[in-house]
């Protein structure tokens, strides 16, 4: 899927919840603690990790590309 990104970058906590794959931002937190979310194919540890264009984020099978 494409998510359009609005500003400068995107929470990656936020990504997850605004895309659907998680129900709530505290659900993306406990995905990224999980160690269930890849950023640009390296395992994301970092709940707030800032999300910019051009990067590609994935988490149970989904892929998210961030368009600026």
């Amino acid at each position: 899927m494409e998510f359009s990104l609005k500003g400068d970058y995107v929470e990656l906590c936020n990504l997850l919840k605004l895309t659907g794959i998680a129900s709530s931002g505290g659900e993306g937190k406990a995905l990224v603690a999980q160690g269930a979310v890849t950023v640009d194919g390296q395992p994301e540890s970092r709940k707030t990790a800032k999300i910019r264009a051009g990067q590609v984020v994935e988490c149970q099978g989904q892929r998210i590309v961030v368009a600026g």
